[in-house]
């Protein structure tokens, strides 16, 4: 009886986040990096750098996949929590902008390569459903959101975990660096891109813009991840055990 109550109480969360993926939360002027704003060159490197992350990640994925029925859930609600969160848009830099990622939360409890794959799946899915982002700027979104965030979080968690640091300190820090990491990439990318007076001056210019918002969109996926881990600790305790997140 109590084991059915924990998987519902994580049916529900699922659920609540797939509603939401029927709001129209955003204009569809909304973006990550937009199609076509970064030059083709770019665009196909940056595509060839994901390539091995996302075998690894698929394979990694197949290995989730055989786990029992609640760990698949949770896989489908980081999943849904990226698509939710990744789609709440703040206009930022030209051609960009700023929003949480979700995807820290998701490397947290199940290893970054895992988020490879979720995070392609959503981007690709953002792209043709609601104009966010583009698809020949799908690997250097894909690289900043769903690669080099994810290993920053899931890094960041495994070292306040041997440092023995409180659970919930170790989540937040993970989710709100991961976050910010994202946007040093995405600032990398767009001074790569456009280095107009010097690729490092750009580099500080693009990362002074998106701080000012993003900043705080880090803090609050941070306190909003360590609530969603606490609910889990409790309804899926095993699991969060036998994937070695407690």
């Amino acid at each position: 009886m109590l084991a059915n109550k924990k998987t519902d109480n994580v049916k529900t969360l699922v659920a609540l986040l797939s509603v939401l993926l029927v709001i129209p939360i955003t204009s569809a002027n909304a973006m990550h990096i937009m199609e076509a704003y970064i030059p083709g060159v770019h665009c196909i490197l940056w595509g060839a750098l994901c390539i091995p992350f996302l075998i690894a990640g698929g394979i990694s994925m197949k290995k989730q996949m055989s786990r029992d029925g609640k760990a698949k859930l949770l896989l489908a609600l980081a999943g849904a929590f990226v698509f939710v969160i990744s789609s709440l848009k703040i206009p930022s830099v030209t051609g960009s902008c700023s929003h949480p990622t979700g995807t820290g939360f998701g490397a947290i409890l199940f290893g970054p390569s895992v988020m490879s794959v979720l995070g392609i799946i959503v981007l690709i899915f953002q792209a043709l459903l609601l104009a966010h982002g583009g698809l020949t700027t799908l690997g250097a979104n894909t690289f900043s959101m769903a690669i080099a965030g994810p290993f920053v979080s899931y890094g960041i968690f495994r070292l306040m975990k041997k440092l023995n640091a409180p659970i919930g300190l170790g989540v937040f820090l993970a989710a709100a660096l991961g976050d910010l990491f994202t946007y040093c990439i995405t600032s990398l990318q767009l001074a790569l891109a456009f280095p107009g007076d010097g690729i490092g001056y750009s580099l500080m210019k693009f990362m002074g813009i998106f701080a000012t918002t993003q900043l705080p969109i880090a803090i609050a996926e941070g306190i909003l991840s360590v609530i969603i881990f606490n609910v889990l600790s409790v309804s899926c305790k095993s699991e969060l055990k036998e994937l070695r997140v407690i």
